[in-house]
């Protein structure tokens, strides 16, 4: 019986194995989708597919850089514990190594790592380790000078934050020493032109409806709104912020006074937006018993 490619996608949905493993199970099987399911639990090749509704929240953020660009990947596990295994780290390494020629995440899930796919790669790492793992997200950015800083590294290029900054002019040194504001002061956005315009207006509604609250005239509500909102913009823009290596400077007056315009920034961090199910210690101990 022949085998389409559609029914090995389906079971490699089905199942989180591999596509030669996905498609030698149907062989096997004539094509029958329930007993190649079987096929690979008795093989032990579909063990990935017990751990994929966990929620993955923890992991790594690994950044590189590179011929003037910048990448960070976000790799999660299920547990804390995971992150610091000698394994994952390595597998985590490898992936940034290859989003240095990704175009998307999408297009990284793809890449050739070592013979296999990304996405292949990570299931086998499923498979090995035991927990839900996922490629989340990668961002890129690109200048004349780009550095890289990781925040509490877990190891070389990989932490709980990964910071990557890009700029025109300046040096490493100074570039270094932004992205390290950056991860303290986790800014929204580059500048005001960067920041999401419905940001700003909802910002702008809550501080007028704040001021009216005082019952002043219209006309000094709107000075009051003008020096509130420009204060807001000074606490989440990268170049209105205090900069933390020199507070009496804003991060724009500090990269002028060393040659630089930075153009762009990435900061990452582990599980961020990611809703965890809360369960409490003996429910999960029971849980892993049940296997």
């Amino acid at each position: 019986m022949a085998i389409t490619a559609a029914q090995v996608k389906e079971l490699r949905e089905m199942t989180g194995a591999g596509m030669m493993d996905a498609k030698k199970a149907l062989v096997e099987t004539d094509g029958d989708m329930d007993a190649a399911i079987d096929w690979l639990r008795t093989k032990g090749l579909a063990k990935a597919a017990k751990k994929s509704g966990r929620t993955a929240a923890e992991g790594l953020v690994a950044v590189k850089v590179a011929d003037g660009k910048g990448v960070a990947v976000e790799v999660n596990s299920e547990t804390d514990f995971v992150a610091k295994n000698a394994d994952f780290q390595k597998m985590v390494a490898g992936i940034a190594e290859a989003a240095l020629t990704a175009t998307d995440v999408e297009a990284l899930k793809a890449a050739d790592m070592d013979g296999k796919s990304v996405a292949d790669v990570i299931t086998d790492k499923i498979a090995t380790i035991g927990e839900n793992m996922s490629l989340r997200r990668m961002e890129t950015v690109e200048g004349d000078v780009v550095a890289s800083y990781v925040h509490n590294a877990a190891a070389e290029g990989m932490g709980q934050i990964g910071v990557i900054v890009a700029m025109k002019g300046g040096d490493e040194g100074f570039a270094k020493q932004v992205a390290m504001h950056v991860a303290a002061a986790n800014p929204q956005a580059l500048n005001e032109a960067s920041l999401d315009p419905a940001v700003i207006e909802k910002e702008r509604q809550v501080q007028i409806d704040i001021a009216r609250e005082s019952g002043k005239p219209e006309a000094v509500i709107e000075k009051m709104i003008v020096g509130r909102m420009n204060k807001f913009l000074a606490e989440v823009t990268l170049t209105g912020q205090q900069f933390v290596m020199d507070t009496d400077k804003t991060v724009a007056q500090a990269a002028a006074d060393n040659g630089a315009e930075i153009v762009g920034f990435i900061r990452m961090q582990v599980g961020e937006g990611i809703e965890k199910v809360q369960e409490d210690f003996a429910a999960e101990v029971a849980k892993a018993a049940q296997g």
